[in-house]
């Protein structure tokens, strides 16, 4: 009776292990979003702390956010094309498809995903060597709180810049399709502009950068999260950088679910079917 009861008491205990670890990872991380959001509602940061950090996350991640959001907007019409030609006269609906795909899903999770890679990495890493070299704690006795010195400028920089990037991989997007489909496979481009206009609204639009808003709070959040919380030595702000990009992807991912559905059930609600 010993024996079998012991295994099945031990699983039971690592789950509860495994709940606890879990529980307590997003209380840490939900305090430390609340204080965020504290000092961001009292103080704001001064322009010569957040001037370079908006720089560093918004201006230089335009070249790879360009890049990206124009070879997806051409790979989408590629694929698309290939089955949008099965079908006589559908031809003309490939920019429909290209654009709202690139304009609700595909620029806002794109641009996040390149920000938690270049950035997210990065602020973790930059964080991290800030706890293991002591200059966080250096900073509580010189009296500035590092929340509010080092946290609140990137989570506005996230914030405020990932829809303006989102913009740049929409338009990116948005134009490296129409090539493809207009200039390489030969649709017709007054067909292809005037039905993507039809089609995709301002309420597209708009849910794509909402949704980019809220990628960047997640990012900036678990970012500086991993990078407070870094162990010591290369290795521990190694893993605080690899935790930081792995959490926020899934973060983006899991967001991006729940708020399509929820714009989805807004939409209904605004604007019931017939």
């Amino acid at each position: 009776m010993s024996s079998v009861a012991e295994p099945r008491k031990s699983i039971v205990i690592h789950l509860g292990e495994i709940v606890a670890a879990f529980a307590t990872a997003w209380g840490d991380i939900t305090e430390f979003t609340l204080r965020t959001l504290g000092w961001l509602a009292t103080k704001r940061p001064s322009r010569g702390t957040i001037i370079p950090i908006f720089y560093q996350i918004g201006v230089r991640s335009v070249p790879v956010v360009a890049i990206t959001g124009l070879f997806i907007g051409m790979v989408l019409a590629v694929q698309s094309y290939g089955e949008f030609v099965r079908y006589p006269g559908m031809q003309g609906f490939l920019g429909v498809a290209v654009n709202s795909s690139v304009i609700r899903e595909l620029g806002p999770v794109l641009a996040a995903t390149m920000l938690a890679g270049r950035v997210g990495s990065a602020i973790a890493a930059e964080l991290g060597t800030m706890r293991v070299t002591e200059q966080i704690d250096a900073l509580w006795s010189l009296g500035a709180n590092p929340i509010h010195y080092l946290v609140v400028p990137r989570f506005l920089a996230c914030v405020c810049l990932i829809p303006l990037l989102t913009v740049l991989a929409d338009f990116m997007g948005v134009m490296g399709g129409a090539l493809i489909c207009t200039e390489y496979f030969g649709v017709e481009p007054f067909q292809y502009w005037t039905l993507s206009q039809q089609k995709v609204g301002m309420w597209d639009v708009f849910t794509g950068l909402a949704k980019s808003m809220v990628f960047g709070a997640a990012i900036s959040v678990i970012s500086c999260h991993r990078g407070f919380n870094s162990s010591a030595g290369a290795e521990g702000v190694g893993k605080a950088a690899t935790e930081a990009f792995v959490q926020s992807f899934v973060a983006i991912l899991v967001l991006d679910f729940f708020l399509a559905m929820f714009f989805n059930a807004l939409y209904g609600r605004i604007w019931p079917p017939a």
